[in-house]
């Protein structure tokens, strides 16, 4: 902290050259002129250290004394900046520097988001932006408060929300809401009923009265395990105990044959490139964009838009709200050409596998599938043959007259 004390407040190197160096020191002393490192360099002459506000005082004393002084070496801030006193464009630009530095630190540059999992970065992002937080916006102006509570209205999938302001970064924190759990309605029932036609292999009942049991052929719709559970009467008795509401759950697994057809023309519309190509720049700065064109229009009446953005990364991954963008637009004829069979036909499959395990659900497997081909009206037709084991239940609600009120899948 001294030296640093003595660079910015300057000091100087002075040689004391006399008969009687010594009482030069010792006026010093009395006149409480601060001074270090003395260097005795023979008997009539030596050096020491002083403060630069001290120079002219030290220059009286060593008149007074008949000694001479001379400056052999002066070190410091004030000695560095009067170098420039004279270059007034140099003085402008560091006093521009200082000021664009103060300003722009209280500008927004990185988010950093912190703590999300299911919830991308990008959505939080997007959200952050609807409510004026963007890079280059002005951080004080921030209410930290209502955006944390604008934030969690907005997105409900958060469960916390918070704003750090770092100078030029702001820290996002985020905590995920935990899932709701899968609740099993009280007061409501529920019937299980089959989403497809096939053969039962096996059953397993948790709640309700069964309809069905294994080996049974069941057709789709059709009712497995009813909410609506007969009362047992007692011993020796003759009345009706009628039934009670129940909620009903089981998992019901069946032998299945699906039939799914697709089909695709065996001439389609390409995009043949002319070789002709246009491209523009634009800068991103801020989220404000700068052009570097005039005519907004594309001479070209068919074309590929291909947008490229270099965006200006820091050596810790700290995105920049600075960003260059090229958009090169790529001039095309339309051109019918015909599709191969094997291509179309593998194309075609793809699609049905697709549906099919869409169809079948996490727990279906297809023991055997088979593919018919044909042609139809110019067009190539494939037929998927699967027979597959899938679990077939569905949860529909009852009322409590032990109608179906709802046809819709509860989950």
């Amino acid at each position: 902290m001294k030296w640093l004390h003595n660079f910015l407040r300057g000091t100087i190197t002075l040689v004391v050259t006399g008969a009687e160096p010594e009482r030069f020191l010792n006026s010093c002393a009395r006149a409480n002129l601060p001074f270090w490192a003395v260097d005795r360099r023979d008997p009539f002459t030596l050096a020491i250290i002083v403060p630069r506000r001290c120079l002219p005082q030290a220059q009286r004393i060593a008149a007074r004394v008949q000694c001479d002084l001379v400056e052999e070496r002066r070190f410091g801030l004030p000695f560095f900046l009067v170098r420039f006193r004279k270059r007034y464009a140099l003085i402008a630009g560091l006093a521009l520097f200082l000021v664009v530095t103060a300003i722009f630190s209280r500008f927004i540059l990185v988010i950093d988001i912190q703590g999300n999992q299911t919830v991308t970065t990008a959505e939080i992002l997007s959200v952050l932006r609807q409510h004026g937080i963007r890079p280059g916006a002005y951080g004080p102006s921030i209410d930290q408060r209502d955006l944390s509570n604008r934030m969690l209205l907005a997105m409900d999938e958060l469960s916390f929300f918070s704003l750090n302001l770092h100078g030029t970064r702001a820290e996002v924190i985020v905590r995920e809401r935990l899932p709701k759990p899968n609740l099993i309605p009280v007061n409501q029932g529920a019937n299980i009923v089959s989403r497809a036609t096939g053969i039962i292999t096996q059953m397993d009942l948790f709640e309700g009265q069964a309809l069905c049991k294994e080996g049974d052929t069941v057709t789709e719709g059709e009712l497995l395990i009813s909410g609506l559970v007969d009362i047992p009467e007692a011993p020796y008795s003759n009345s009706d105990l009628g039934t009670s509401l129940h909620y009903a759950q089981g998992r019901i697994y069946a032998r299945t044959w699906r039939t799914i057809k697709a089909e695709i023309p065996l001439t389609a519309q390409v995009k043949s490139l002319t070789g002709k190509e246009e491209s523009r720049f634009s800068l991103n700065l801020f989220g404000s964009r700068m052009k570097f064109y005039r005519n907004g229009g594309i001479s070209f009446s068919m074309y590929d838009k291909i947008t490229t953005t270099k965006t200006w990364v820091l050596s810790d991954g700290s995105i920049m709200p600075l960003s260059l963008q090229k958009e090169t637009f790529r001039e095309y004829e339309p051109q019918t050409t015909e599709l191969k069979l094997d291509a179309a036909e593998a194309m075609l499959k793809e699609e049905l596998e697709r549906e099919l395990s869409a169809r079948l659900g996490p727990e279906g497997e297809v023991l055997r599938r088979d593919f018919v081909t044909r042609m139809v009206d110019g067009k190539l037709e494939l037929t998927l043959l699967a027979e597959c084991t899938e679990q077939i239940g569905k949860t529909v609600p009852i009322d409590q007259a032990g109608e179906i009120a709802s046809p819709e899948t509860i989950h």
